[in-house]
């Protein structure tokens, strides 16, 4: 029985229907874009996807994507860029491609190339795919403004005695410090590997590439930090994204009602500061927790033990551009009936930012001294942990390319 060609109009792409409406990631559907036939259809989903292989300066860009996705494989993913990379080479026909459109229809399975270069037409998109989102970050243009903003909030109470033992310190509160850590800016590729691996592929929704960790002597020390932090505005709760806090240190229901009698102790007893946080942290030896499994990162060890939340911070970042351009036209005012001066002063400098206000998110850590070398060591460490994220990438990419070559 012939097909009714009236069925055309009701096919379904049901993986690309589960992007949009079930929370699907693009980067674990068959293909990274719905089906395409030829280089028109292509054309057109590249046009929506804001590039248009027409224009000359898009073209070369995606062509500049292509190729450093190619080499981004062979560094990070496979055996002749790392030793615990795949025994795999890149195809010669992919070498062969010089219109990224021609890249489509073989991850499409719209030319004459075998179903292995299908396969790996699908890793380098999606691949490129997180690359482009990495690089059309507009924030990261103003990222050193970040760091400084948001540090400077924390360094203002950061204060060394005589013998260089650090605190944090306002007025009469003064809480000492093992170590005040900041994060280094992410490299690019890191958080291409971070992007591969997350469900949410958009770099929008990294939370960690402007980090800060305090090291405290105790566990109730790493309270006392969140409190001090809270009180001096230098953390608004308001601005925390509660889906991203964590804590592993201290069970909070238990310590409650312990901390509560140890209080009720100090009154009644009338117990010397001493005596009283002695008190205290024995209660907490009894509040911790057993492994605890993260449903945040699959990759952090079942002993990593912190307390961690992400916060916003409103940045300020003043225009260095509209200054400049102010004493230009202050200088074209001297000499109004030039034909340079006209043409800037008749500029219209309402479109010209004097400003931008933007919240960014960071990560704040604090964790106690023997936490804190526990997790430094052995399979909680940082290079166990960056290892993991690039092999739970790698096979989530390469996914159906070693379920066809019998390598999983």
């Amino acid at each position: 029985m012939a097909r009714p060609e009236y069925l055309r109009n009701y096919t379904f792409d049901w993986d690309i229907f589960d992007v949009a409406v079930s929370g699907k990631s693009a980067l674990d559907t068959k293909f990274l874009t719905a089906p395409v036939l030829d280089a028109d259809q292509v054309t057109s989903f590249l046009r929506g996807y804001g590039l248009d292989p027409n224009d000359p300066v898009s073209r070369a860009e995606l062509f500049g994507n292509f190729q450093e996705s190619m080499q981004f494989i062979k560094r990070y993913f496979l055996k002749e860029g790392t030793s615990d990379g795949l025994d795999l080479s890149i195809p010669s026909a992919l070498y062969m491609v010089t219109d990224v459109r021609d890249l489509f229809l073989m991850a499409a399975g719209n030319s004459e190339s075998t179903h292995e270069e299908k396969l790996w037409a699908e890793i380098i998109l999606k691949i490129m795919h997180t690359i482009l989102h990495v690089d059309k970050d507009l924030r990261s243009s103003y990222f050193n403004a970040i760091q400084t903003q948001i540090f400077d909030r924390y360094y203002r109470y950061l204060h060394r005695d005589s013998d260089n033992n650090l605190y944090l310190k306002s007025g009469e509160i003064k809480i000492p410090l093992i170590d005040f850590e900041t994060k280094a800016k992410k490299t690019r590729d890191s958080v291409i590997i971070k992007l591969l691996h997350k469900a949410e592929n958009v770099a929008e929704e990294l939370f960690d590439r402007v980090g800060i960790r305090l090291v405290t002597k105790t566990k109730f020390d790493c309270l006392r930090v969140v409190k001090f932090l809270i009180e001096n505005n230098v953390v608004i709760p308001h601005n925390i994204k509660p889906s991203r806090s964590l804590n592993t240190i201290i069970d909070l229901t238990k310590f409650r009602q312990k901390y509560k009698n140890v209080i009720k102790m100090s009154l009644r007893n009338d117990l010397t500061e001493d005596r009283f946080l002695a008190a205290v942290n024995r209660e907490l030896a009894e509040c911790g927790f057993d492994d605890v499994e993260s449903d945040r990162n699959d990759h952090s060890s079942k002993r990593y033990r912190s307390i961690q939340f992400t916060s916003r911070q409103l940045i300020r970042y003043k225009n260095p551009f509209l200054k400049d351009f102010m004493e230009i036209r202050k200088e074209a005012k001297a000499d109004e009936e030039s034909p340079i001066s006209k043409k800037i002063l008749a500029m219209d400098t309402s479109l010209i930012a004097r400003d931008v206000r933007f919240f960014y998110p960071y990560e704040i850590q604090i964790v106690d001294q023997d936490s804190h070398t526990e997790n430094t060591q052995g399979e909680a460490s940082h290079q166990e942990y960056k290892r993991a994220q690039k092999i739970s990438a790698m096979n989530r990419v390469f996914g159906k390319l070693l379920a066809y070559k019998g390598l999983n």
